[in-house]
C-alpha cells in the first residue's frame, strides 16, 4: 500500500500550514501530514515554509526577523494565522503520523524537544513522528540529540552520486524524492538499502500513477485524496 501523504496539510484544498489544511487532511484519511516548520525572532517554532514571507502575506521580510506577535497578525488565507508546532500537533491530537520537516537552521533540538514533550506529556508514540529535511546536517544534529527514537527522512532534489547511500550517511529511516528527479535505478537502490522511498509533489493522476509504477512507498501530494 502507498502511503497517502498531505503536503504541508491539504495545500491543494486550504490554505498551507494552517489547521484549517490540517483539517482538510484529516478529513481526507491521510496517513501522514506533513507540515513545515521555522523559527520566528522570538524563538517560536512556527508552521512556515519559506525563509521570506512575502510569498503568503501582504508584508516582505524574513521569517526569523520578525516577532511571533508579528508573524500572528498576518492573514494567511481564509482567515487562517501562523501557528505554532505545538498548537499543530494539539490539533492533529494523534489522529495521524506527522512528518515535521526542518526548514530553519539549528533548530533541530528545539524541535525534539517539543516532540519529546509530547510523547512523555501527552501520549504520543516515538513512531508517531517523521522528521525530514533538505539540510542533511540538521538531520544528523537531530538524530544525535534523538538518540535514533524518532525516524529520520533525507530530503533530496536531485538523483545524487551514490544514488540513496547519502540517507544511509544520516542514519535516515526513508529518502523523499521528488518527482522530477527519480528512477527506477533510484527507488531501487533505496529499496536494497532498507529505506523507504516518499515522493513529492505529484498532484494529477498521470503523475501519481507513474509514481506508483516505480514502487514507491509514499506520495505527499497537495490534493492527498487522489492517492487511492
Amino acid at each position: 500500500m502507498v502511503l497517502k501523504i498531505g503536503h504541508r496539510g491539504a495545500r491543494g484544498y486550504e490554505p498551507e500550514n494552517t489547521l484549517l489544511s490540517l483539517k482538510k487532511a484529516l478529513e481526507l484519511n491521510v496517513d501522514m501530514i506533513e507540515i513545515d516548520v521555522n523559527v520566528c525572532k522570538t524563538g517560536e517554532i512556527i508552521l512556515f515554509h519559506d525563509k521570506r514571507i512575502d510569498l503568503v502575506t501582504l508584508d516582505t521580510g524574513y521569517v526569523s526577523d520578525k516577532t511571533f506577535s508579528e508573524l500572528r497578525s498576518y492573514d494567511m488565507g481564509k482567515g487562517q494565522n501562523i501557528a505554532t508546532l505545538e498548537e499543530a500537533l494539539d490539533f492533529i491530537d494523534k489522529r495521524t503520523k506527522v512528518n515535521v520537516e526542518i526548514k530553519g537552521e539549528g533548530i533541530a533540538r528545539r524541535v525534539y524537544q517539543i516532540l519529546e514533550k509530547y510523547v512523555s506529556q501527552k501520549g504520543w508514540l516515538w513512531d508517531g513522528f517523521l522528521v525530514s529535511s533538505f539540510n542533511h546536517y540538521e538531520l544528523l544534529e537531530f538524530n544525535r540529540v534523538a538518540n535514533n527514537k524518532i525516524k529520520i527522512g533525507a530530503i533530496i532534489a536531485s538523483i545524487p552520486i551514490g544514488l540513496a547511500e547519502c540517507a544511509t550517511k544520516v542514519g535516515a529511516y526513508s529518502i523523499h524524492a521528488s518527482k522530477e528527479f527519480i528512477n527506477k535505478v533510484l527507488v531501487d537502490d533505496a529499496h536494497s538499502r532498507n529505506l523507504k522511498v516518499f515522493v513529492y509533489t505529484p498532484n494529477v493522476k498521470e503523475d501519481i500513477e507513474k509514481m506508483k509504477s516505480l514502487g514507491v512507498d509514499g506520495i505527499f501530494s497537495d490534493f492527498p485524496d487522489r492517492v487511492t
